[in-house]
C-alpha cells in the first residue's frame, strides 16, 4: 500500500492535531491570536532533551523567552524546511523582538538524525535554532506528551517519516499558548508571538 499524497497527510495530520486540541478544551472563548489558543492545556510542558553538544535541556532554560517548538526530521522533503523557513521569516518580521524567540526542532529520527546533523541543518536556517534530540523512548514520550503523531513509511531502501504539522509556542513564563497550523503564514504567526511577548 503506498503512502498518500504529501497534500493530503499534512490533511490527516490537522485533523488530528486539532479536534484533541478541541477535547481538551471545549468551549473556547475568542482570543487576541490567529492561532489555536491551548491556554491551560496541561500537555508538553516539559521535556529533558539534549542539544548538539550533548548538554541535557529543559523548558526552564528558555524561561524569559517565547519558544516555537516543531517535530521533524532532517530528511523532510519538504513540511519541515517550510515551518523553518517560515520561523525565519518571523524573526525578522518581529525585528529586535526576534532574540526574544527560541526556535527549538525536535527530531522524529532519532536514528538518522545525528547531532551535527541536527546543527547543520538548523543553524542553515538561523544561529539561534536549536535541535534536540532524545533516546526513541524518549522521542515517543514526548510526542504523545504533545498529541504529534509520527510513524516510519518505507521508501524503497529506505525510509521517510509522516508527521503532524503543528507548530507549539509557550510564553515567556513557560506556559504552552498556541497550536500553529502548518498554513498559518509568517505574518499572522509573527503577530501571535508579539502578542505573547507583550505578556
Amino acid at each position: 500500500m503506498h503512502a498518500p499524497p504529501l497534500s493530503r497527510r499534512l490533511a490527516l495530520h490537522l485533523l488530528v492535531a486539532v479536534p484533541l486540541i478541541s477535547v481538551v478544551l471545549p468551549g473556547c472563548q475568542p482570543t487576541p491570536f490567529h492561532s489555536i489558543d491551548v491556554t491551560g492545556a496541561s500537555w508538553g510542558q516539559n521535556f529533558r532533551l539534549r542539544d548538539p553538544r550533548g548538554r541535557e535541556r529543559t523548558m526552564a532554560d528558555f524561561r524569559g523567552k517565547a519558544v516555537l517548538i516543531f517535530f521533524g526530521f532532517t530528511q523532510c522533503p519538504d513540511v519541515c524546511p517550510t515551518a523553518l523557513a517560515r520561523a525565519t521569516d518571523v524573526l525578522r518580521m518581529l525585528e529586535d523582538d526576534g532574540s526574544r524567540i527560541q526556535v527549538i526542532f525536535i527530531t522524529v529520527d532519532p536514528e538518522r538524525d545525528s547531532p551535527a546533523l541536527l546543527s547543520a541543518y538548523t543553524q542553515a536556517f538561523h544561529p539561534s535554532f536549536l535541535g534536540l534530540y532524545g533516546t526513541p523512548e524518549q522521542t515517543a514520550a514526548l510526542a504523545t506528551d504533545f498529541r504529534v503523531v509520527y510513524r516510519k513509511v518505507p521508501t524503497g531502501s529506505s525510509y521517510t517519516m509522516d508527521h503532524t504539522a503543528v507548530s507549539y509556542a509557550f510564553d515567556p513564563r513557560g506556559r504552552l499558548r498556541l497550536a500553529i497550523s502548518h498554513a498559518d503564514s509568517a505574518r499572522q504567526v509573527a503577530n501571535d508571538l508579539a502578542t505573547l511577548l507583550k505578556g
